[in-house]
């Protein structure tokens, strides 16, 4: 058949243009995205108990979801958090699982649990991540607060009704509420009680339908409408009267606000007050595509906006999509040129671009796969088709290479005869074509076969960092499998057909200066191959121990370059955004005012480094574009309150900015200086991607006290090292309590517990007594007491307590009184009470892993030596790459196994595939000396590189060593076997390294900051495919004569 398919005229072509348009018509539906998605199936259950404390919802809701939720199918790890207020508990999924049904099991024994508090709202059960913030839209007004709410109320609406819009959150306003305030003195006057106000209040602001009034003619709707909906309206509700009979009105007793929940939610964008409308999509969304949905919208509603409104693009996460995917299309175009170069050096012009053609048919086929199973376009996808650049070569060059020095055999024999002809074709290109296609069929076949052993092992590799990198093997096996359908099914059509012509057509017209270099730089290589190389290879060869002893010695110099602290590693490089923030966490209960001073520091600062290092940019564009203040938000405390903000950054774009996230948040940090009563000022980008916080150590122990005096001694611990910095637990002292218990003899007043505790907190937490509609918003009207009567703590102990009879007596009377302060939040951790200390480190000045390893092996065994019943385990980079590398090492080791079986196979010897595989601890030390040379550190995308090259670098091994056995059985001895398969392999060898480094140089040598997480990848594949191709070729000969030897090959190698 393939016979068939390389003669015929037409054949070739069209399996090549069939491939091209099913990938140009799948590409414009293929998923774009900074990294896949590797975020595990997670799910919270949220219970609200207003007003408890974190102890108490520990006891009552933490431990009941807990024993709920226990022996459901698939559970990999639980953990609950117990704050102020609420509890949560988090439960992740196993990957073996199925989601909907791992949802509904947990939303079914959550819904079983029958003794929760009874002040407890009901359990929410949802799934996280499910969507992904793709950008915001800060809306700023010169009006009052309420309308500004309004008008993004309408806004978020008219949003969530576009195409690929999931989800739009409001920030920078709590709930609007009507407020009821109440004065224990006029209480006390009146005779009244918080509960008897708010039932007044339920039962006559009323709205409801009466029912249907029938007449002989019509039919009439009965309706009753007294509801109040404004602060004024409710002001003059008749709440009591007096003993003149005269009417007394809410607003003779009380003061009715209509206003926010609470103060601190408020946000400032570049100093204005502002609402945040934060707009995500699905998982199967496009961002970029959402993107321009926002744009084109905010586009249409700049010209009907209210006057007075700003609307604003702010914390872009799509930027980072877009100059990445640029960044790497541009660099694929660059390698796929260089490529195409190095190939017309060898081959003539026509010849070399169908091999070269292989590339885009390949790409467009593998972008169809891509889409029929759902795989996106993304840095890491996008990094495998460029590393196919170069590896796809080699089984084109090898085919093609086979297939010129078989043709122009047949075209070089005497022969006399006619010229026969088949098909209209001469019969001597048919058959030189299918000579040379047959001669390497079986080498390709099983070089394809040993890279996929290799890759399919790696695309089940575990973890959250595995989850991302395992694209890479996973994209590579479909391209590969794409290119070898081109190679023998479209390649040796073309090849045949270019070949038919007179083979010196490129010494014709404008081609005949590039065939004039072409031949003078042939010659040359012509020469090196069978002077220079036959002797270097001569020359070892027989001096095979002494070499083979210096390589194994170079080998040990590299293992140690990592041992010896020479060469670091770190779990994931660090990515450059657009955003960075600054993240304040002040003892709790601090007012509002002093966080707003702490944030005034830092916004100043910014705005200073702002005007310094603005003139550095190009064109002198303003450095940070805007400023956010988001008050009662910061996503590292899992708190609430006027003692948290964020301040937030956006950035000019990292391919224009002179500075990197890094030194800019450095530089920002040493500016604002330490913070007199800040608990933690963390500054960094928000995280993007898989690797997790640098440090993050978690403690466990059932006493929260061991707790704390263990994080403060690890914190102190980590202090020292140079580098660290942002250091933090999470757990903290929360607020100061009161707590109150019944005095004894109280039930002589006719007072018990459920009296005191009912009435102070409609008094103190407030209580709800009706909800109004007004517009798109649902308001609660809350009766509490006035803000100072809250405040003053000499006042609670006077406070009314109401008794049967309508009268009151002082609190103090009927309770005991006493202080004390707890800690605002309780986690846990499989059923234990745990604390996480979490820290960044500068990577310009140390190393996460290393101070984790030193920590690991001098402190933590001491750290639990000093507290007995204390365990200490790493968790964040250190245990997602830790999870990642021990599947990684499996996939490995399985993988080089299924390489042995089928070269076992192929040789025909238990031997000689060790010889081959000696490759890949070969390619190992160009890995490690390139990461050295450039100034990088070894990553596990390093990792995957040096993994993906065992599948490469064996391939040239591979028809190594086939042509050494040729020869043998050809006749000749090991020693000249051995320099001739060098001699002979050396031009394939050559072209399928160098294509393999032209196709990646580009990226490797890429000085944007978006390049930094794949340039260590790229690193270990060209530093790796160097150092092969140098030792290969000499090392595999050596060692082949060294076998032979001592007898190990030949009919003993293969018993």
């Amino acid at each position: 058949m393939l016979r068939y398919l390389a003669a015929h005229p037409t054949a070739a072509n069209l399996i090549m243009l069939m491939l091209m348009a099913l990938g140009l018509m799948a590409a414009p539906n293929i998923k774009r995205e900074t990294f896949p998605d590797s975020r595990p199936v997670k799910v919270e259950t949220k219970v609200i108990w207003p007003g408890a404390s974190p102890v108490d919802v520990e006891e009552s809701i933490c431990q009941r979801l807990e024993d709920a939720v226990e022996g459901i199918a698939f559970l990999k790890e639980k953990q609950c958090e117990a704050l102020e207020g609420y509890g949560r508990l988090i439960v992740e999924m196993d990957d073996k699982g199925d989601e909907n049904r791992f949802i509904n099991d947990i939303k079914t024994e959550v819904d079983a649990i029958d003794d929760f508090p009874d002040e407890t709202e009901r359990p929410v059960v949802s799934q996280q991540n499910r969507f992904d913030q793709v950008v915001s839209i800060a809306v700023t007004a010169d009006t009052f607060q309420t309308h500004l709410k309004s008008y993004a109320e309408n806004l978020k609406r008219r949003i969530q009704r576009l195409d690929g819009v999931a989800q739009v959150k409001m920030q920078g306003f709590s709930e609007r509420q009507l407020r009821v305030e109440l004065s224990v003195p006029l209480m006390r006057q009146y005779n009244l009680s918080l509960a008897d106000i708010a039932a007044k209040i339920e039962r006559q602001n009323i709205k409801m339908p009466l029912g249907q009034l029938e007449t002989t003619d019509k039919t009439l709707l009965l309706r009753y409408d007294e509801q109040r909906t404004t602060a004024q309206e409710l002001m003059l509700l008749v709440v009591a009267s007096n003993q003149q009979g005269a009417e007394i009105r809410l607003g003779d007793i009380a003061t009715v606000k209509d206003q926010f929940e609470l103060d601190e939610e408020k946000i400032y964008f570049d100093g204005k007050p502002a609402t945040i409308l934060q707009i995500s999509k699905s998982k199967a969304d496009d961002a970029l595509v959402v993107l321009d949905e926002i744009k084109a919208f905010l586009a249409a509603e700049e010209e009907h906006k209210p006057a007075g409104v700003s609307l604003t693009l702010t914390q872009d996460r799509t930027s980072i999509v877009t100059d990445r995917l640029n960044m790497l299309v541009e660099n694929g175009w660059q390698g796929f040129i260089l490529v195409a170069i190095t190939l017309a050096l060898f081959f003539r012009v026509r010849f070399a671009f169908w091999v070269a053609m292989g590339l885009p048919v390949s790409f467009l086929g593998t972008l169809y796969v891509m889409s029929l199973f759902g795989i996106s376009i993304n840095m890491i996808t996008m990094v495998a088709l460029l590393m196919a650049i170069g590896i796809l070569m080699d089984d084109a060059i090898v085919i093609a290479e086979s297939i010129a020095a078989y043709v122009h055999r047949r075209r070089s024999a005497p022969d006399d005869t006619d010229i026969e002809y088949e098909d209209g074709l001469d019969k001597s290109v048919i058959d030189g074509t299918m000579e040379g296609l047959n001669k390497v069929a079986v080498g390709v076949v099983s070089s394809f076969l040993t890279t996929v052993s290799v890759f399919i092992g790696l695309a089940f590799i575990e973890g959250e960092i595995g989850k991302v990198l395992k694209f890479i093997p996973i994209v590579l096996l479909v391209t590969l499998a794409v290119s070898l359908i081109e190679a023998f099914f479209v390649l040796p059509g073309h090849l045949l057909h270019s070949l038919k012509e007179h083979p010196d057509e490129d010494d014709k017209g404008s081609l005949k200066g590039l065939s004039a270099f072409k031949d003078k730089f042939n010659d040359r290589f012509e020469q090196f191959r069978t002077t220079t190389l036959v002797n270097s290879v001569e020359f070892l060869v027989t001096w095979r121990y002494a070499f083979v002893g210096g390589v194994i010695a170079l080998l040990f110099i590299t293992f140690a370059l990592p041992a010896g602290g020479l060469l670091r590693f770190s779990p994931f490089p660090d990515l450059d955004g657009d955003l960075v923030e600054a993240r304040v966490l002040l003892p709790q209960g601090t007012p509002l005012k002093e966080t707003e001073a702490v944030v005034a520091r830092i916004v100043n600062q910014a705005e200073k480094m702002n005007r310094e290092l603005t003139p550095e940019q190009p064109d002198q564009q303003p450095l940070v574009e805007h400023i956010t203040v988001q008050y009662n938000y910061n996503p590292d405390a899992f708190e609430q309150g006027s003692h948290i903000a964020t301040v937030k950054l956006d950035l000019l774009s990292a391919e224009e900015r002179t500075s990197n996230v890094n030194e800019f948040t450095s530089l920002w940090r040493e500016g604002v200086g330490e913070v007199p009563g800040v608990i933690a000022l963390q500054f960094k980008q928000p995280t993007i991607g898989p690797a997790g916080r640098a440090i993050e150590v978690r403690l466990k122990h059932e006493d929260l006290d061991v707790l704390s005096k263990a994080s403060w001694q690890l914190q102190n611990y980590l202090s020292h090292f140079d580098g660290v910095n942002d250091l933090m637990d999470d757990l903290r002292p929360g607020k100061e309590e009161i707590n109150v218990r019944i005095r004894p003899g109280a039930n002589s007043y006719g007072v018990d517990s459920f009296t005191i505790a009912s009435q102070l907190r409609s008094a103190f937490q407030g209580s709800t007594a009706d909800e109004v509609q007004v517009g798109y918003e649902t308001l609660e009207v809350d009766v509490r007491l006035s803000k100072i009567d809250r405040s003053l703590l000499t006042r609670f102990d006077n406070f009314p307590i109401v008794l049967a009879d309508g009268s009151q007596i002082p609190l103090a009377t009927v309770a005991e009184i006493t202080y004390e302060r707890n800690y605002a939040r309780v986690n846990r951790y499989e059923g234990l009470r745990t604390i996480t200390v979490f820290g960044d480190v500068d990577t310009h000045i140390t190393n996460a892993a290393a101070i984790l390893a030193e920590a690991q092996s001098e402190y933590f065994d001491k750290l639990e030596a000093d507290f007995p019943g204390l365990t200490v385990a790493l968790e964040g980079q250190s245990a997602n790459s830790a999870e990642t590398a021990k599947s990684m090492v499996r996939a490995f080791i399985v993988g080089l196994f299924a390489v042995y079986i089928i070269l076992s196979f192929q040789f025909k010897s238990y031997i000689e595939p060790v010889m081959v595989m000696l490759a890949i601890p070969l390619a190992l030390i160009g890995v490690f000396w390139s990461h050295l040379l450039m100034g990088y550190e070894l990553t596990m995308p390093s990792m995957v590189g040096f993994i993906s090259l065992a599948g490469i670098v064996v391939n040239d091994s591979i028809l190594l060593v086939q042509y050494v056995k040729w020869h043998v059985e050809e006749g000749y001895g090991v020693h000249q076997a051995a320099v001739m398969a060098s001699k002979e392999r050396f031009r394939a060898v050559f072209l399928t390294s160098i294509t393999t480094m032209a196709g990646l140089l580009p990226l490797m040598f890429e000085t944007s900051l978006q390049a930094q997480i794949l340039i260590p990848l790229v690193l270990s594949i060209v530093g790796g495919v160097f150092a092969t191709t140098l030792l290969v070729l000499f090392v595999i000969p050596c060692l082949y004569c060294i076998m032979d030897d001592q007898g190990w090959i030949g009919e003993k190698g293969a018993r």
